[in-house]
């Protein structure tokens, strides 16, 4: 369906056009009708399924810019704050709307200056309770209430910072609230604090049809040269390699680059700044591979990541959701490996995945001599690190070369 089908005034459509939508994702199609007759609203789709543009083109149909604040969107991350705040300037940008995010790590004497005039804030829980409690925002008008990502709230431990917020909003209030999954407590959640809410699900299949998920058995002490491997193979245009830790983050990062590698890290204990100035870099394709925490997982909204790459299975089962969900986005096509160790088939318990058909492929070509090992010593925050002159660069394998190590694992619906 075209959103030209849709009844929306011109500068609804122009802000859309603008932006290059031309028709709905399945999420979309199902919610804007509802949040457009005010109704509340539960969506439940994949990470990527086209959720923002979801609540944020009703936003924009229904408001009206210079009457206070009206609108309120929760996000459990500073990168998700920010990410759809950008969205919502976009789509409000011809009705004159003020959108002001409000999180932690920004100074708060600077966000004091700006919320006063808001029509519309982006906030995560914990800076905007901080708001609340100095008095600088009321919450006393506010006629639609977006909650993002729920689960990773629940998950993130802001279930009671939620609860309080929700109580300082009025009671007639129309309330969207999206997540990948529907937790026990996000239900609860619902039940309480919502109105007769319509409940909308898209299954995974539907939201991301285009995701080739593989698993590869190796060696705990060949994972990094497994990486280097499927990086000089698979050639990814662009990356985001996942870790369970903020040291192995730093750690990988360092290892790539000396090895000839255009790699950063990010994750939650970098100052804001950094974290701004990593994510813009690897938003405007100045930057091939992220390694990242799950603080990566969410609120990177990037059109075209080719790949990625677990190099730990996440220990939560639906934090893998929320990072394969980085690739695909909305139709396009995506790529999504995981490094399987000893202690990876323990924590791979855990996933849905593992109810699927499995097929056993080798992995052809892989000659863990040909690479470097890890080195643990090497990280951002000290150790030795080698001269930059001896990383190898770019590896050209011989066609008749094979040496059979790891096994992928295809996973098919």
């Amino acid at each position: 369906m075209k959103f030209e089908e849709f009844p929306f005034d011109k500068k609804t459509l122009d802000a859309i056009g603008a932006l290059g939508y031309e028709t709905l994702t399945p999420i979309q199609e199902k919610v804007i009708p509802i949040a457009l007759s005010g109704s509340d609203v539960v969506g439940q789709s994949c990470t990527g399924s086209g959720k923002t543009a979801a609540f944020s083109i009703p936003i924009a149909e229904r408001m009206t810019a210079g009457k206070g604040l009206k609108v309120l969107v929760l996000a459990p991350t500073r990168e998700l704050c920010i990410q759809i705040t950008k969205d919502m300037k976009d789509m409000t940008k011809n009705r004159g709307m003020k959108v002001v995010p409000v999180y932690g790590g920004q100074s708060i004497d600077v966000q004091l200056k700006k919320v006063g005039r808001a029509d519309i804030i982006i906030a995560t829980p914990g800076r905007l309770l901080d708001h609340l409690r100095r008095g600088s925002i009321s919450l006393k008008d506010i006629e639609i209430l977006v909650i993002d990502e729920a689960d990773r709230m629940l998950n993130m431990g802001f279930i009671d910072d939620i609860r309080k917020i929700i109580r300082a909003t009025p009671e007639d209030r129309q309330t969207m609230l999206f997540s990948a999954t529907i937790p026990r407590p996000i239900l609860q959640l619902s039940r309480k604090y919502m109105r007769n809410p319509k409940c909308v699900e898209i299954p995974k299949e539907v939201d991301n049809p285009d995701i080739e998920e593989i698993f590869i058995q190796i060696r705990e002490d060949e994972k990094f040269k497994m990486l280097m491997f499927l990086l000089d193979s698979e050639v990814p245009t662009s990356a985001i390699i996942f870790c369970n830790t903020k040291t192995l983050t730093d750690t990988l990062a360092e290892n790539l680059k000396c090895q000839g590698y255009d790699a950063m890290a990010i994750h939650g204990d970098m100052r804001q700044a950094k974290r701004e100035r990593v994510i813009k870099k690897f938003y405007q394709k100045k930057l091939t591979l992220l390694c990242a925490t799950d603080v990566a997982s969410r609120g990177l909204d990037i059109s075209d990541v080719s790949h990625i790459i677990n190099y730990d299975v996440p220990l939560d089962p639906e934090n893998y959701v929320h990072r394969i969900g980085r690739t695909a986005r909305i139709g396009k096509k995506g790529n999504a490996i995981t490094l399987l160790s000893p202690s990876g088939h323990q924590a791979m318990r855990g996933l849905s995945v593992v109810r699927r058909h499995v097929e056993f492929t080798e992995v052809e070509g892989f000659n863990p001599e040909m690479y470097a090992p890890l080195d643990p010593k090497l990280h951002s925050k000290g150790g030795i690190r080698p001269n930059k002159k001896r990383g190898r660069g770019r590896r050209k394998f011989s066609k008749g070369r094979r040496n059979f190590r790891g096994k992928y694992i295809r996973y098919s619906p």
